[in-house]
C-alpha cells in the first residue's frame, strides 16, 4: 500500500485503539476474558468499598436508560439498598455486564468497571498492553513533525491509560496530548467529532481520525474531520467502495505529515 499524506491543514491526530494501535484479538482474546472469569471474585471482594459501590449504581442508571429506551435486559433491577443478601446482588451485576459484554455494548457504565478490573491486573503483570510495533516509532516521528496526537477509544480513559501505561513497549503515555472516550459521545455520533476539536481547541477540518471501524469514519466526515482507514489483520472487510471512498493504510510508518510523502 503506497505511502499516505496527512491532509494540508492537520494539527492533530486523533487515534482510535481496537484494530488500530492494538490487535483485535488483545481486547477480545486477552482483556474481555479477563473480565468474564474474575468479575464475580472482583465485585466480592470490593463490593463495600465506594469505587465499586459508583460502579454499581452508574450500572443502575444504565438499566434504568435501557428499559426507557425498551432495549432488551436482564429483568431485575441492580439496587444495593434493598438486598439483604449480598450474593444476589451480586450475582445480577454480573447478570447485567455478561449481558451487556455478550451485545458488545459501549455502554460507559460496562467501560468504567472494565477500567477498574484492568487496573489490578495490569499492574500486578498479569496483563501488558499490545500495540503494534510501528505503533511507537511513527508517532515519535509526527510529534517531531509538530502534530499533536490524541486517543479516541469507547474504553475509559482509565483503560486507555492502563494499556500505553503498562505495554509492552513500557509506558508510553508521554506520547500522547489528551484521551476521550464514550463520555463526550458515541464514536458513531458526529456531534462527538465537533465536541473534541473544540476541547482540543481546533476547527474539525484540522484533525486527522485514525480508524478501521467505517460507522466511525463515517460520523467523523460528517463532521468535517479528516479519515485514514487502518487495515490490519482481523480487521473488519472493507467493501469495494469503501475501499474506493477512503484513503487506506496496512501501517502508521505509511502516514506521513503533508509534504513529506
Amino acid at each position: 500500500m503506497a505511502t499516505v499524506s496527512v491532509p494540508a491543514g492537520t494539527t492533530a491526530l486523533l487515534l482510535d485503539i481496537e484494530g488500530t494501535t492494538t490487535p483485535i484479538t488483545f481486547v477480545k482474546e486477552i482483556l474481555f476474558p479477563y473480565v468474564r472469569e474474575h468479575l464475580e471474585d472482583y465485585l466480592s471482594s470490593h463490593w463495600e468499598e465506594d469505587e465499586c459501590k459508583q460502579d454499581v449504581h452508574l450500572l443502575k442508571k444504565q438499566i434504568e436508560e435501557d428499559m426507557k429506551q425498551n432495549r432488551a435486559c436482564p429483568v431485575h433491577a441492580v439496587d444495593q439498598t434493598v438486598h439483604t443478601d449480598e450474593e444476589k446482588a451480586i450475582r445480577e451485576v454480573v447478570d447485567n455486564v455478561m449481558w451487556q459484554m455478550a451485545a458488545d455494548r459501549k455502554s460507559t457504565a460496562l467501560k468504567q468497571l472494565q477500567g477498574h478490573m484492568w487496573r489490578s491486573a495490569y499492574a500486578s503483570g498479569r496483563i501488558k498492553g499490545e500495540i503494534y510495533q510501528d505503533v511507537v516509532p511513527s508517532i515519535k516521528r509526527w510529534r517531531e513533525q509538530g502534530l499533536k496526537v490524541y486517543i479516541y477509544s469507547s474504553g475509559s480513559v482509565e483503560a486507555q491509560k492502563l494499556l500505553f501505561g503498562y505495554s509492552v513497549e513500557g509506558d508510553v503515555l508521554e506520547l500522547f496530548d489528551g484521551h476521550f472516550d464514550t463520555t463526550i459521545g458515541a464514536k458513531v455520533d458526529a456531534k462527538s467529532y465537533e465536541r473534541i476539536a473544540e476541547r482540543i481547541g481546533c476547527q474539525p477540518e484540522g484533525i486527522t481520525f485514525l480508524t478501521d471501524v467505517t460507522r466511525e469514519a463515517k460520523a467523523a466526515e460528517e463532521a468535517g474531520v479528516n479519515v485514514v482507514v487502518v487495515v490490519r489483520p482481523g480487521n473488519m472487510e472493507l467493501t469495494d467502495e469503501e475501499r474506493a471512498h477512503y484513503n487506506l493504510i496496512t501501517s502508521f510508518s505509511q502516514l506521513e505529515p503533508t509534504g513529506r510523502a
